[in-house]
């Protein structure tokens, strides 16, 4: 790494890391002193907020009217870089809660901010019994009327095109009743791709956020054929938000996943 490139890096995470140790802390000393955790959501949504602008992310958000103002719901995006969760953290509402790899609850305040506020740890590659779990919490949440964040794709797309949703979250809104809410973004590829030490030059970037029109799981028939039926309507729905951003889109989804493929919001 070169100097120039060493001090850019600096001049990215270092001012990352205090807001998270700041916000962090925040979350963790008085978020249990506040009904529901607010001041832990208050500062999920200031972190996410501050750090896309520190990391010179702009964020034009349409279609949040589309939004459910009450129960639960499922937040269903593509996935193109490892910022997305701060993009999206900064300009969806809700107390929506993330599916997190599991070694995020490792780190230091973030980590311990993901498992107070009750975010949902996800392991990829465990098997049914792991899935079937993790299909519990989501379920979980939903239940107690939370909203869930999932990047169905279940790990962020290396070229930016739309690939196909795996089954996990889909299956928790059908169980829970509740619809899911598609969510598209175009730009943050761009940003910080896989294998990336930083985000850029420095220079202001636009990454666009549409989120379209609730889609809620039919009521009848087998479970499997009502999740593959939502499944299919969320990225077909989530395809044609991406193209009106100028985004690409694979083929069509194959049929049949099992509830092993399970979705997650965060990927290595």
């Amino acid at each position: 790494m070169q100097l120039r490139d060493a001090i850019r890096v600096a001049r990215q995470w270092v001012p990352f890391t205090a807001r998270t140790v700041g916000y962090g802390t925040i979350s963790l000393t008085l978020g249990p002193l506040t009904q529901d955790h607010r001041a832990s959501l208050w500062a999920m949504k200031r972190w996410c907020k501050s750090s896309a602008r520190g990391l010179h992310i702009d964020v034009d958000a349409t279609g949040l009217e589309n939004v459910p103002t009450d129960g639960a719901y499922v937040y269903a995006s593509n996935h193109q870089s490892l910022l997305d969760i701060l993009v999206l953290g900064a300009v969806l509402p809700g107390d929506f809660k993330w599916a997190a790899k599991r070694e995020l609850m490792n780190i230091p305040f973030l980590g311990w901010h993901l498992k107070l506020a009750g975010h949902v740890p996800v392991e990829r590659g465990g098997g049914p019994r792991v899935a079937a779990e993790v299909i519990k919490r989501f379920t979980e949440v939903l239940k107690r009327g939370k909203p869930l964040l999932i990047f169905p794709e279940g790990t962020r797309s290396e070229d930016g095109v739309l690939k196909d949703f795996k089954m996990g979250g889909f299956y928790a809104a059908v169980r829970a009743g509740v619809p899911v809410v598609p969510v598209a973004l175009e730009g943050a590829g761009h940003l910080m791709h896989k294998g990336a030490i930083d985000s850029g030059d420095g220079n202001m970037r636009l990454v666009r956020v549409r989120v379209g029109k609730p889609i809620h799981p039919i009521t009848t028939g087998k479970e499997s054929a009502r999740v593959v039926d939502l499944r299919d309507r969320t990225h077909a729905a989530v395809a044609e938000l991406l193209l009106g951003l100028g985004g690409r889109v694979a083929e069509a989804p194959s049929k049949g996943n099992g509830s092993a493929n399970v979705a997650s919001s965060a990927d290595s």
